[in-house]
């Protein structure tokens, strides 16, 4: 049995039966009749499926946003922000994959030849807990409205907002099979990308999940996105507004109760403003209201899970050890649940293991930069490559400096996030392929070739050896 607790109080919520083997199997064979149907289908016709789902997560809103509080602990006003933004998203596909998977017509030797893009058939979804409702939308909705099919492996913390997702699809209208919730433990996950009825699969997760389901896929020869962690450098220049970097810094760090691969995670600041953005930063993480995510005025939760909570009091620790300064928080707070302090460590330097490790929860590292170039080189200095902020109120110089920040994200005087216009996705050890936008949506299509003859007169093709 699955068993989720409630991370705000340590009690249990529920107990679901984990989907056996035949179980699968039956509804794996639903998901490929389906598939065929909905790949003939028009965009419009999957439009008008994809905007319903976008009515039903508004109308449900409220209930939705619970559920996932009570699973795994963000604020009620964030989870509520978290459905809106699903819906949102449902609507954006609806109104765009026809034109980013239009034909596109390419001048060659032939009468006519162009690229088509057909979906390729199951999709396998395997999601984390932080955000139980957006990664799974934000993988689904263009995958759907390409012609395919998904299955969902989520986390086991956060069965039942996975339940839910196939509700909202099933409430919509979709065909049974076109989209299906699979409650299995993590070492099935392999045995599900070698079955041939699955096609391709796409990851939010660890490092080590993005291994483990990347050599699978490379086992079958399948396509695989990955979504892994990051730790997002945080520059602040000496011209910056420090008022509004500071102000944004602890949305950007502490949104979610600090569990995002995008929040910003090490705060790299010039000399001259360092300690006064520090002061800053830290009087305002510390003002934020703690305590229980489903009132609408709390600002920080728990963490989801009492090792997750561990681990990080873990980091924290050897990088005091180290030489690290608390300046705000440091500890876990005695009272239900697996809650810790908002805590900002200064003084940071790279050997610290809040510096050269993903910190997953409401902990900042701030640390000192000589100049510009020196911020850019600390921030490069990661296995990471996810997202990333610059502050300066010198455009030009900012988007010169972008440019040198390896990452596949960066958000100039603005709070890293993802959005369904631009393509979502990292570098090095935070994984390859992107989500959203047209990038997005191509990610899992045939991208074919299509090319009529007879060859045009006196063009004649240079043939080569493929």
């Amino acid at each position: 049995m699955i068993e989720t607790i409630n991370p705000a109080t340590g009690e249990k919520l529920e107990e679901f039966e984990y989907t056996g083997g035949s179980e699968v199997d039956e509804k794996l064979e639903r998901a490929v009749a389906a598939q065929k149907a909905w790949r003939r289908l028009s965009f419009s016709e999957r439009g008008t499926i994809m905007s319903a789902a976008a009515k039903v997560l508004r109308s449900r809103t409220d209930e939705l946003a619970a559920t996932a509080t009570r699973e795994m602990g963000k604020p009620i006003a964030q989870a509520i922000a978290e459905v809106e933004k699903c819906a949102w998203c449902c609507e954006y596909y609806a109104e765009n994959a026809a034109t980013y998977l239009a034909d596109e017509i390419v001048e060659t030797n032939a009468q006519k030849s162009y690229v088509g893009f057909r979906p390729l058939g199951i999709v396998l979804a395997i999601m984390p807990w932080n955000f139980p409702y957006w990664q799974v939308f934000r993988a689904a909705a263009p995958a759907l409205m390409a012609g395919n099919a998904m299955v969902l492996k989520h986390a086991s913390n956060v069965s039942r907002s996975a339940l839910e997702i196939e509700s909202v699809f099933r409430q919509a209208g979709a065909p049974e099979g076109i989209f299906t919730t699979f409650l299995l433990k993590s070492d099935a996950i392999a045995g599900l990308i070698a079955d041939n009825r699955i096609v391709a699969a796409t990851l939010t997760g660890s490092e080590g999940a993005g291994m483990s389901v990347a050599s699978a896929a490379g086992h079958a020869l399948k396509k695989v996105v990955l979504e892994l962690g990051g730790s997002d450098p945080f520059i602040v220049l000496a011209d910056a507004d420090i008022d509004a970097a500071a102000k944004v810094a602890v949305r950007a760090r502490f949104q979610n109760n600090g569990q995002s691969c995008i929040a910003a995670k090490r705060f790299i600041v010039e000399q001259s403003v360092y300690e006064d953005f520090t002061t800053k930063f830290a009087a305002a993480a510390a003002a934020q209201v703690l305590g229980d995510p489903l009132d609408q005025k709390t600002e920080l939760g728990p963490v989801a899970r009492d090792d997750l909570r561990d681990a990080l009091a873990k980091q924290i620790s050897a990088s005091v050890s180290a030489g690290a300064r608390i300046v705000t928080g440091g500890k876990a707070v005695e009272r239900k649940g697996f809650f810790y302090e908002a805590t900002i460590l200064a003084d940071v330097t790279p050997s610290m293991a809040v510096f050269r490790e993903e910190t997953f929860g409401p902990a900042a590292a701030v640390m000192q930069a000589e100049n510009a170039e020196h911020a850019v080189e600390l921030a490069n200095d990661s296995n990471f490559g996810l997202g990333g902020n610059l502050w300066t109120r010198n455009i030009d110089a900012a988007q010169k400096l972008a440019a040198t920040i390896q990452s596949g994200n960066v958000f100039i005087n603005g709070m890293t996030a993802s959005d369904p216009r631009l393509p979502f996705g990292g570098i090095k050890r935070s994984g390859y392929g992107r989500e959203l936008g047209a990038f997005g949506i191509r990610e899992f299509v045939n991208i074919q070739t299509v090319w009529i003859g007879p060859e045009k007169a006196g063009t004649a093709q240079k043939h080569g050896a493929e």
